[in-house]
């Protein structure tokens, strides 16, 4: 008992957990004396309604957003200055590990899934997704996993291997705890999770585009949503099989990744990076997207060169595939195969600045309103070219043996995803919000949110290309004074500090908006945009249109608004909807205890919650749920309360 809870022994984490404590006994409190129980069981844990599941993934995004922020400070704190004693070797690997495994997949990922699932089913006029009860079940996965990895800083101790957890440092041999099993575990539980995500929303894409919307009329961002749900219907499995090598070696004793008896600790490395570099552009195209919808909205044009930005985007997914070894090159391939990776990563570079070209030449003559969502578009476009010149620069694999395993390539990766993925959400994230909640964010706030963001960013991680091209190592937890890292570092923790103010102050908008929300109330369209989603109200009723609109262009609803056109005109019928369920939260809640007790080797208690799982599924095979019907006289109602009619 005393080595699962030996985390505890560290004043930092134990401060973290009476703080995680005192929320959750705060917040259950709050729901219990407001008697608000009932209404979370039944609009939220029950409900297969994609707008409120996208709301339900950004909040959990940004509750990880938080915790993945405040490791970043703890970073940075630590190598500020010299021989500093705030973090020990241990805690350090550990922050640096969850921090990475907690941006990339419980932050970056259930954002933009947020975003599909608010925004697609719009854009596209569906009633909802294909397989409700599965995008249910997609989420409370993703949720289970999120608790999972949590749990490991209190019970047991938190995966320290990095984020790419290589062997053999992740192997039993070098890790006895179960630390890492944590890892294998969260990320298993919340990547089927993904996985049903991507079959849910490919399916939905190709099979309920409303009337006349054919594939060269499907908005952007939905076209890139597209692409990177089936990268992830492709890659996703590749992960699942490697974690579950991953746990035979670690919790069965095969060999898959030892360096004896047959094994071979690259395999892990091929098998993660095959994953891993498809999945830098399951976040980043989805960003693209939005971008294409912002910069265009707000340029008060069409985006310039809609075919060869889907063909781009088409070309960088495939090209994705191509490219996983580049993150080893010193690691004895050869120069044969060092140089058809090294082409493969430039050539990726091209479709890329077809897309920027593109976004300028949109702009060009445009008649550009400087909202917060295009500000973040705008500051995307040279943040991100740095990034993408530094990527052409680690192409190079002679090059890159100066540049691996140092600062440099940090640098380079957060240039690429922060402006690349994080900037996109926060674009989306103020631009939708309207649609979710019927009220916009304060403009001002929202844009010193981004001056901030945008100043502390680049504060943050451009003295670590400096750094980086001095020797500076990544993953190091200490230096001495003699090495004059320091003036740097302390740079970089300032330029931390700002960042962490940027996104408080997006915190705070939230708060302020929500409070001034009646001045901040707007129309079913208050951006005067250019796709379907904004042809409903604000926020949207459950059935999402009264009458799905019939296509007959791109940007249907702008030519619509021009030309005096109702595209919800015509004749109101009964609406059919899906049941809400309980079932997949009780089943998430079932599969993360079933991983939570396999993690700590007792295996009868995780077979038992196996054998549970099997019931939910064979239950769910033999159930008959033909839905209910939304009637006419509900809809004319709904629709004349939605319009103020009286």
């Amino acid at each position: 008992m005393s080595e699962i809870f030996a985390p505890l022994k560290e004043p930092l984490i134990m401060g973290t957990a009476v703080g995680i404590m005192v929320g959750v006994i705060a917040v259950i409190a709050g729901l219990t004396y407001f008697k608000l129980w009932g209404w979370l069981y039944n609009n939220y844990i029950k409900t297969v309604d994609h707008k409120k599941i996208g709301v339900m993934y950004i909040f959990v995004a940004l509750v990880m957003l938080f915790k993945g922020g405040v490791e970043a400070l703890l970073m940075r704190a630590q190598t500020a200055v010299p021989d500093n004693k705030l973090l020990n070797s241990e805690h350090y690997n550990e922050i640096f590990t969850t921090h990475g495994v907690l941006m990339i997949l419980f932050v970056a990922m259930p954002f933009l899934f947020g975003l599909f699932n608010v925004v697609i089913p719009l854009q596209i006029g569906a009633r909802d997704v294909a397989f409700p009860r599965l995008n249910a079940l997609s989420f409370w996965l993703f949720a289970a996993g999120a608790v999972l990895i949590n749990v490991s800083f209190i019970i047991g101790g938190s995966p320290n291997a990095g984020w790419t957890s290589y062997f053999p440092l992740a192997g039993i041999e070098y890790n006895p705890g179960v630390n890492n099993n944590y890892y294998a575990w969260s990320l298993q539980i919340s990547g089927l999770g993904s996985l049903m995500t991507g079959i849910n929303f490919v399916t939905t894409i190709v099979k309920m585009r409303a009337p006349g919307m054919t594939w060269m009329k499907v908005p952007m961002f939905t076209w890139s949503s597209f692409i990177a749900n089936i990268i992830v219907v492709f890659a996703f499995p590749v992960l699942t099989v490697a974690l579950i090598m991953m746990t035979m070696d670690r919790q069965f004793g095969t060999k898959f990744f030892s360096t004896e008896d047959g094994g071979m600790d690259m395999l892990w490395a091929n098998l993660f990076w095959v994953w891993g570099h498809p999945e830098v552009y399951i976040v980043i195209l989805p960003a693209f997207g939005v971008f294409s919808e912002v910069i265009a909205t707000f340029s008060r044009k069409n985006l310039f060169g809609y075919g060869s930005m889907v063909a781009s985007m088409i070309i960088i997914s495939l090209l994705s595939f191509l490219v996983w070894a580049h993150h080893f090159y010193t690691m004895g391939h050869g120069v044969v195969v060092n140089g058809v990776f090294s082409i493969t990563t430039m050539l990726i570079a091209v479709p890329t600045g077809v897309k920027i070209f593109n976004w300028l030449l949109t702009m060009r003559h445009g008649r550009i309103t400087f909202t917060t969502p295009m500000l973040y578009a705008l500051g995307f476009i040279p943040i991100f070219t740095i990034g993408g010149v530094t990527g052409v620069m680690l192409a190079m694999a002679s090059a890159d043996y100066q540049y691996h395993n140092t600062l440099f390539l940090v640098a380079h990766f957060h240039y690429v995803l922060i402006p690349g993925t994080v900037f996109g959400i926060l674009a989306g994230y103020h631009f939708w919000w309207p649609k979710m909640f019927g009220f916009k964010l304060n403009e001002k706030i929202g844009q010193v949110g981004f001056w901030l963001v945008a100043i502390g960013f680049n504060v943050t991680f451009f003295p670590m290309f400096i750094l980086g091209l001095d020797g500076y190592a990544r993953r190091m937890y200490t230096y001495s004074a003699e090495t004059g890292y320091m003036t740097l570092n302390m740079i970089s923790f300032i330029g931390a500090l700002v960042l962490a103010l940027g996104f408080a102050t997006l915190v705070y908008n939230i708060y302020y908006s929500l409070r001034h929300r009646k001045e901040l109330a707007c129309g079913g369209d208050p951006w005067d945009a250019r796709s379907l989603e904004w042809a409903t109200h604000s926020p949207v009723p459950e059935y999402n249109f009264a009458v799905i609109p019939t296509i007959s262009r791109l940007d249907e609803f702008w030519y619509a608004k021009k030309e005096g056109r109702d595209l919800q005109a015509g004749k109101i019928e009964d609406i059919h909807m899906p049941n809400d369920s309980a079932a997949p939260f009780w089943q998430s809640v079932v599969m993360g205890l079933f991983a939570f007790f396999f993690i700590f080797n007792e295996i009868g208690i995780a077979i038992a919650l196996g054998v549970v799982t099997l019931i939910f599924m064979a239950v769910r095979s033999f159930e008959i749920d033909e839905g209910r019907h939304i009637h006419i006289k509900e809809i004319e109602e709904e629709e004349r309360r939605l319009r103020g009619d009286r």
